[in-house]
């Protein structure tokens, strides 16, 4: 039997194998990491065109403490959004193609839509994991010109 896990904590993948050696099962474990490290971040912002590294960078510096930005906010500085938004979502998947993000790793910055009008599909916000911040913080103070100014 093979099991492949992704985004699984070591304490996890261990409970596992015992579980598997307690029923004499013969287990094979490959554990991918799929955390978003500063490495990872600052590779992955470079990726990007420079429109989509401005939407993602104010994400990640002008959210509120939840990680939430506003989209008309993104709009006033960047007007349309489809075409960065899109960019970060193809950023995460060429990193997968050419290796260097691991399959199963998250989109850092997601779209809030509009609950109160669904049919409209209408992005309110983007929003970037309190989890993920951190990383992605100390990335953009590792690239020239990006600074991740701390939230007056």
């Amino acid at each position: 039997m093979e099991i492949n896990l992704r985004g699984a904590d070591k304490a996890f993948t261990e409970k596992l194998v015992l579980l598997a050696a307690q029923h004499q099962a013969e287990l094979s474990v490959i554990a991918t990491d799929t955390t978003w490290t500063t490495e990872r971040a600052e590779r992955y912002f470079r990726s990007l065109t420079s429109g989509a590294r401005t939407f993602a960078r104010l994400v990640v510096v002008e959210g509120d403490e939840s990680g939430c930005l506003e989209a008309d906010r993104l709009r006033d500085a960047l007007g349309k959004l489809n075409g960065p938004s899109n960019a970060l979502k193809r950023g995460v998947d060429r990193g997968v193609r050419e290796g260097w993000l691991p399959e199963g790793i998250e989109q850092p910055v997601t779209a809030i839509a509009d609950r109160d009008n669904p049919s409209w599909h209408k992005t309110i916000a983007y929003q970037i994991s309190t989890e993920n911040r951190p990383a992605f913080r100390a990335a953009l103070n590792r690239i020239p010109g990006q600074p991740a100014q701390e939230q007056q």
